[in-house]
């Protein structure tokens, strides 16, 4: 996957060189370019101006967006701007984004942007109910959840099928050495190495977790007879 990021302050992405990312670009999984748009500017190097109309603070002006992405040299990308007023990011989301080939990020600053720069993207990302200072830090975790579910990427394919919110369901609990720890021992199923009741327990525990926790997330699973009767017992304790 190629991606392309510009952002006032490259500096800030040095996280994507470590890790499973960093990691990805060494086996050549991943191809990161950054591009301080401030370097294309114009206006003495000003990247921002004030709203027509006026207001407060001040806005992205158009042309160096513009102009930075006219070197950039790709074929038909995604072009993701991080906006508060965007689409939800969440899993099913970043498994979207996984399948393509070539993204491109917009990290803006100050009070908004241009209006004029929404006609170079396709997509408009928040990661929530909230604002953060620039784009970055939202660029950064998009693109951390996305390029691990890249093929290859994470060693066993399995480990990312079975995280909270792919399956549907958040994950269930897990264990490892030492079976006791300060007297809190590994539930025995577990350690019978009966693998149908493990993955029953397995299943149980998610149900149980994800209605107690995140219930909205079973307003929209679609519940197989097994699960059915999992949760009508959950429910009825």
């Amino acid at each position: 996957m190629k991606i392309d990021i510009l952002s006032l302050f490259p500096e800030m992405f040095a996280p994507l060189e470590h890790s499973i990312l960093g990691k990805a670009k060494e086996k050549g999984l991943l191809d990161i370019h950054y591009h301080n748009f401030r370097d294309y500017a114009e206006k003495a190097r000003h990247v921002d101006d004030e709203p027509y109309g006026g207001g407060q603070g001040m806005l992205l002006r158009a042309q160096p967006i513009f102009d930075t992405i006219e070197t950039i040299d790709v074929n038909k990308p995604r072009v993701i701007l991080l906006d508060p007023a965007g689409r939800t990011f969440d899993q099913s989301y970043a498994e979207e984004l996984a399948q393509e080939n070539e993204l491109i990020f917009i990290c803006g600053h100050y009070e908004g942007y241009d209006e004029r720069i929404k006609t170079l993207v396709t997509d408009e990302i928040s990661l929530g109910d909230f604002v953060l200072t620039g784009g970055e830090l939202a660029a950064m975790t998009i693109i951390d959840a996305t390029v691990r579910l890249i093929p290859e990427v994470i060693g066993k394919e399995a480990s990312h099928q079975e995280d909270s919110f792919s399956s549907g369901l958040l994950e269930y609990p897990q264990y490892t050495r030492p079976y006791d720890f300060r007297g809190m021992t590994v539930p025995d199923v577990l350690m019978s190495g009966h693998h149908e009741n493990i993955r029953k327990w397995r299943l149980e525990q998610a149900l149980r977790k994800t209605y107690e926790r995140r219930p909205d997330l079973l307003e929209t699973y679609s519940l197989s007879e097994e699960e059915e009767a999992i949760l009508s017992k959950i429910k009825g304790e």
